[in-house]
C-alpha cells in the first residue's frame, strides 16, 4: 500500500473512530446524566471491565498480532480458497474458546466481583455479578467481530469495520434512552449485548464470503500459526488482565464514585486516541507487514505513522489538560453528575494526561513489531511496564488514592514507549533522517506555545468556575478552535510540511 492508500485507509479508520468515539462520549453523556457517578455506576463499570478484559485477552490482542498478519499471508498468495479455509478453521476454534470463557465466567460471576469490587457493599457487588451475566453474550459477539475486522483489514477492506464500530455505542446509547425508565442501570447492560449484536451482523454480512462450515481443525496451519504468533502475547495480556483486576479492586478502596469518574475520565483518554492512533496503526498495519522485507519501506512507513500520530495527539492531550474542568463540566455534569463527580473526574484526567501522547505512539510500535511477526518483545516490555504500574500504585495509593492509581496508569504507559522505542531504534538501524526528530521539536513548540496562550485565556475568563452549556459551550468553543489556528500558525511559520500533513486528512505522509 502507498502512502496515498495507506492515507485513505488511515482516514476511512478514522473517521469510523470519529463516529464511534462521539458515540462513546455520547454514551458517557447518557450515563452521566441518568446514573451519575453513584454506586449503581461503579457496579456497571466493574462488571463491564470483565468481558472487556476477556475480550482484549482472548480477542482484541490477536488481531493485530496474529490475525491481520496469518490472513494477510493468504491474501498475498492468491489463493481464495485457502484463505476461506483458514478464516474458517480460526473462526470455529475460536468461537468454541469464547463460548467456554462465557459459560465459565458465567458461573463464576459472584465470587469474581465479589474479588473486584471487594471494597463496595455486598449489594453492590451482587448487582455488579448480576449485569455481568447479563452482559456475557457480548463477549462471543465481540470475539467474533474481531475476527471479522482483521480478516477485512487483511484485504485492505476498511469501510465495513469502520461502519460497524459505531453500532456498539450506539446500541448502549439507544437501550439507555428507551429502557432505563424500567429497568434502570440494568438497561446498559441490555445495550451492550445489542450494539455487539448489531456490530457483528454488519461485519459478517462483509465477510460471509469467507465462511464455509466445517468441523474445528485445530491442526490447520493457520490456526496453528496464530497459536504460534499470539502464545507470547496472551502470557502479556494475562499479566495486563491481572492488573485491570488489580486496578479495580484498589480503585473499590478509594471511595464511592472512584471508579466511575476514572471510567469518565477514561472517555476523554480514549477519544484522541481513537480519533488519531487506532486509525493510523490499524491502516499501517497490512503495509508494514508487507514492507517487512524491506527495511528501507519498513522503517519510512513507520517513520511516516509516528509523525502523523505525534502531530494530532500531542496538541489534542494538551488542549484538553488545559480546559480539562470546564470540558467535563460541559460534557457531564447535569442530572445525577454533581459537582463533586466533575472535580473527581478532572482529577482523574489530570492524572492521566501525560500517558496519552504516550499511548498513542505506543500503538504504532507495537503494531510495527507485530507487522514482522515479533510478538515476544512487546510482551516483555509489557510485563516491566505493568511492574512500573503496580510499583507507583502501590507507593501513591495511601497518599493519593483514586489519583495516585491514574498516575500509575500514565508511569506504565510513558515507560512501555521508552522502552519500544529504544528496541525500535536498534532493532531497525534507526529512524534518523526520516524527519521524526524535527517534526517532535515543532510538535512540542507548537503544542506548548498553543497550551499556554489557551489557559490564559481560560483563567481570563474564569472558566473553571463556570456554570451552564450557554456560559461554557461558546467559550469552549471559541478557546478550541483558536488554540487549533494558533497551533497551525506556529507550524507555519516554522515550515508547512507538517501543516500540510494535517491538513490533508491524513492523505500524505512527510517525505525526506
Amino acid at each position: 500500500m502507498s502512502q496515498r492508500p495507506l492515507a485513505r485507509a488511515a482516514l476511512i479508520v478514522g473517521l469510523g473512530n470519529v463516529g464511534s468515539r462521539l458515540l462513546g462520549l455520547l454514551r458517557e453523556l447518557v450515563i452521566a446524566g441518568l446514573f451519575g457517578a453513584t454506586a449503581s455506576t461503579d457496579a456497571f463499570r466493574a462488571a463491564f471491565r470483565v468481558p472487556l478484559a476477556l475480550y482484549d485477552l482472548l480477542v482484541g490482542g490477536m488481531v493485530s498480532s496474529a490475525l491481520v498478519p496469518t490472513f494477510a499471508a493468504y491474501v498475498r498468495s492468491g489463493d481464495r480458497e485457502s484463505l476461506r479455509r483458514a478464516a474458517t478453521a480460526v473462526g470455529m476454534v475460536l468461537v468454541l474458546v469464547l463460548l467456554t470463557a462465557t459459560l465459565a465466567t458465567g458461573l463464576l460471576a459472584e465470587p469474581l466481583m465479589a474479588l473486584l469490587a471487594s471494597g463496595y457493599a455486598p449489594e453492590v457487588q451482587a448487582q455488579a455479578a448480576g449485569l455481568l451475566r447479563w452482559m456475557l453474550p457480548a463477549l462471543v459477539l465481540m470475539g467474533s467481530t474481531g475476527l471479522l475486522s482483521a480478516l477485512l483489514y487483511a484485504q485492505d477492506r476498511f469501510l465495513p469495520p469502520a461502519i460497524a464500530v459505531m453500532c456498539f455505542n450506539a446500541g448502549v446509547v439507544l437501550a439507555a434512552f428507551l429502557l432505563h425508565p424500567v429497568l434502570g442501570i440494568l438497561s446498559l447492560a441490555i445495550g451492550v449485548v445489542a450494539g455487539a449484536l448489531v456490530q457483528g451482523g454488519i461485519q459478517f454480512w462483509a465477510a460471509r464470503q469467507w465462511f464455509a462450515w466445517m468441523w474445528p481443525r485445530l491442526r490447520h496451519p493457520a490456526v496453528v500459526q496464530v497459536a504460534r504468533l499470539y502464545s507470547p502475547v496472551a502470557l502479556g495480556l494475562l499479566v495486563s488482565t491481572a492488573t485491570i483486576a488489580l486496578d479495580t479492586h484498589l480503585a473499590s478502596r478509594t471511595g464511592e464514585g472512584s471508579l466511575a469518574a476514572m471510567g469518565f475520565a477514561t472517555t476523554l483518554v480514549q477519544l484522541p486516541l481513537g480519533l488519531v492512533a487506532s486509525g493510523v496503526s490499524t491502516a499501517a498495519l497490512p503495509r508494514l507487514a508487507r514492507s517487512a522485507g524491506d527495511p528501507a519501506e519498513y522503517r519510512r512507513a513507520l517513520a511516516e505513522s509516528l509523525c502523523i500520530v505525534l502531530l494530532a495527539i500531542v496538541p489534542a492531550a494538551v488542549g484538553l489538560l488545559v480546559l480539562r474542568t470546564p470540558v467535563v463540566r460541559l460534557l457531564f455534569e447535569r442530572g445525577a453528575f454533581d459537582d463533586a463527580a466533575t472535580v473527581r473526574t478532572a482529577l482523574a484526567f489530570l492524572a492521566y494526561a501525560p500517558g496519552l501522547p504516550a499511548a498513542a505512539l505506543d500503538q504504532v510500535l507495537v503494531n510495527g513489531y507485530y507487522a514482522r511477526q515479533n510478538t515476544r518483545t512487546p510482551v516483555l516490555v509489557g510485563v516491566f511496564s505493568v511492574g512500573v504500574y503496580l510499583v507507583t500504585a502501590l507507593l501513591l495509593l495511601e497518599p493519593l488514592g483514586m489519583a495516585g492509581l491514574c498516575i500509575a496508569n500514565s508511569a506504565q504507559w510513558v515507560s512501555h514507549l521508552v522502552l519500544m522505542l529504544a528496541l525500535t531504534q536498534r532493532s531497525t538501524g534507526g529512524l534518523g533522517g526520516l524527519g521524526l526528530g524535527p517534526t517532535t521539536a515543532r510538535c512540542l513548540l507548537a503544542s506548548g506555545l498553543m497550551g499556554g496562550a489557551v489557559w490564559a485565556a481560560a483563567a481570563a475568563l474564569q472558566l473553571d468556575t463556570a456554570r451552564g452549556l450557554l456560559a461554557l459551550g461558546p467559550a469552549v468553543g471559541i478557546l478550541g478552535a483558536g488554540g487549533v489556528a494558533l497551533y497551525a500558525g506556529v507550524l507555519a511559520v516554522m515550515g508547512l510540511d507538517d501543516l500540510r500533513l494535517l491538513a490533508s486528512g491524513l492523505r500524505r505522509g512527510r517525505r525526506n
